[in-house]
Order: structure tokens, then sequence, then C-alpha cells
């Protein structure tokens, strides 16, 4: 799906959040400066959470007390020695959304299972739209790939439900 703008991006994150469950893993790629922290910040938003959201680029973990705890991670700065030392495992047993920037960074080391949202820049251009792929990896999050690009395009407006006619992404 084509993603135009900051505000755009932000909607897509709130609708997202409304899908989401509490032990849910969202993996977040793309390049620096893709929209994956503005991304986050819908989907905080759209789970309640009223304050100001931000990189954990050097803190690694922040966590937002909304309807749902959300621990926003980012492992750009990480190497996978110090994959442990940040404890990231409790994180993802606890009752809450994990959201992940880099996932990449430290793949063997995380679970194979997420909801996998991907965004990339179009005809490399900063200030332009984005290209946002979702995609699910493991049964939790296979079955729900479907239904959550058909809300995410009917909220939109790129579709009507009834008529059969919402596209794939």
């Amino acid at each position: 799906m084509l993603v135009r703008d900051t505000e755009s991006m932000l909607q897509l994150g709130e609708l997202i959040a409304k899908r989401l469950v509490p032990g849910d893993t969202v993996y977040l790629m793309g390049e620096l400066g893709a929209g994956k922290t503005t991304l986050a910040q819908g989907i905080v938003r759209g789970l309640g959470y009223a304050g100001r959201v931000t990189s954990p680029t050097f803190a690694l973990i922040n966590v937002y007390q909304g309807r749902i705890p959300v621990y926003h991670c980012d492992f750009y700065r990480l190497e996978e020695k110090d994959f442990y030392d940040i404890g990231i495992e409790d994180y993802l047993e606890k009752e809450g959304i994990v959201l992940i920037e880099w996932p990449e960074r430290l793949s063997r080391e995380l679970p194979g299972r997420a909801l996998i949202i991907k965004i990339d820049l179009v005809d490399d251009d900063y200030e332009g739209p984005r290209l946002v792929t979702i995609t699910g990896k493991g049964k939790r999050y296979e079955g729900r790939v479907g239904e959550l690009k058909t809300i995410v395009s009917v909220g939109f407006g790129n579709c009507d439900p009834g008529s059969g006619g919402c596209p794939d992404q």
C-alpha cells in the first residue's frame, strides 16, 4: 500500500493497532528515515498512549503504558553479542506488544513468528511516499494479515469490503 505522508503513516499505525493483541510481536523494517518510528508512534497512539513517543535508538527499549503495554525496541546500534544483556526475552514473554525496529540486525536471536511491516522509499525520495508491505510469519500472524490489510484499506478509503474488491496490500 502507498502511504503518502507523515500523517497517513500515523493513521496507518492507529489502524494496525486495532488488530494487535497482548503477546504480539511486530517487526518494523526499512532503511534509515523510512518511517519506522513514525509508524510506531501511530501504533502506540492507537493503543491509547497519549504521551510523546520517541525512537529508542540510544535507550534500546522504551515502554509505553496504554490500554496494552508497548515495548518499543530499536536494535540499530545493538551487536549480536549484546542481545541477551538487554533482556529482550523478558519483554517477549510479557503480555504486551513488542515493536522492534531493525529486527534484521539480530534475526537469528529473535522469534521466527511476527507481524512484519516493511517500509520502502519510492524512487529513493525521502520526501515522497512510502510503499508499506505487511506480511506475517507464523500461524498467529499469517491468518490475520488478510484481515489487517482489509481493515487498513477500508480505513484509508481504498475499498468497500462489501464489494469484495479490497486489495491484498
